[in-house]
This record gives structure tokens, C-alpha cells and sequence, in this order.
């Protein structure tokens, strides 16, 4: 696996939804390149730092169709 196609299933692994088949390949991939885990692990220090963000107090209705609209998008097959 090359840093391209690491970096395009790195989304997939914060999520916790890499597939079974690739996972030697994308580890493999981070155990030799250090950019590569360096890139992940600011990620996932980016998705924590974001998750401690405060709410809002309130939120619109319109903002709450387009998040379950996103959430929807994210669950539906690719293809």
C-alpha cells in the first residue's frame, strides 16, 4: 500500500470502519512511514481537540435536517 491509498482509507479508520482486508496493508503502511502515522495521529488529536468543543446552546431546525442528512449520506453505500 502507498501513502495515497493510506491516506484515502485514514477517514475510514477514525471511524472504525476500515475493512478487515485492508488492515495489514494500512498498517503495514503506517509501521514504515512515518509521515503517514504522523498525518493519522494528528488527525486524531484534530477530532479530539474538536469533540471538547462547547455546544451550542440551541439549534435551529434546519441545521439538525442537514446534520441527520449528512449522517444519512455517510451510512449509504458508495458507489
Amino acid at each position: 500500500m502507498n501513502c495515497y491509498e493510506t491516506i484515502d482509507l485514514m477517514g475510514d479508520e477514525l471511524e472504525g470502519r476500515l475493512a478487515p482486508g485492508l488492515r495489514a496493508g494500512f498498517d503495514g503502511h503506517l509501521e514504515e512511514c512515518r509521515p503517514c502515522r504522523t498525518y493519522l495521529d494528528q488527525l486524531r488529536v484534530t477530532l479530539q481537540a474538536l469533540e471538547r468543543l462547547p455546544r451550542p446552546a440551541t439549534t435551529s431546525g434546519r441545521r439538525s435536517e442537514l446534520i441527520e442528512a449528512f449522517k444519512r449520506s455517510r451510512t449509504e453505500p458508495r458507489g
